[in-house]
């Protein structure tokens, strides 16, 4: 059996998320600030008249905040609170990957984000790291 992931990149790392996890993907988007929010919480952007939250995957990780400058991809994903928006740097391709060569968490996965990973698969020349979509968007426990 196998899996179809949706996959992004954050830094040199990819992640992928379940294809039926995903609403949509949406170029950068201005976001509005909300005070006193977790640090993790990007902002509120408008999905065509929808608030959404968007979270800011990269320091979610563990992997700093994005920049001023930079401009992360949307990948707005279904959540029992609605739709979230998980900030990231790049957005990659669809991707099956079989239930065999998946494999626990990596030992030298450290850090905040080590809580978000469900595990990993060895592709060719890569390691693509299965994503907690849930745990991701729980705000509850962001920093």
């Amino acid at each position: 059996m196998s899996h179809q992931l949706a996959t992004f990149k954050i830094g040199d790392h990819l992640f992928g998320i379940p294809v039926g996890a995903v609403q949509e993907v949406i170029r950068y988007q201005n976001s509005t600030p909300v005070p006193l929010a977790p640090a993790s919480i990007g902002g509120l952007i408008n999905l065509r008249g929808q608030v959404v939250t968007a979270i800011d995957l990269r320091f979610r990780l563990g992997l700093g905040h994005f920049g001023p400058d930079d401009r992360p991809m949307n990948v707005v994903v279904r959540s029992g609170e609605g739709a979230v928006s998980l900030l990231v740097d790049r957005i990659g391709d669809v991707v099956d990957t079989p239930d065999d060569i998946f494999e626990p968490p990596p030992e030298t996965l450290s850090g905040p984000g080590r809580g978000l990973i469900l595990g990993a698969y060895k592709l060719d020349g890569q390691l693509l790291l299965a994503l907690d979509v849930d745990r991701a968007v729980d705000v509850s426990t962001a920093a």
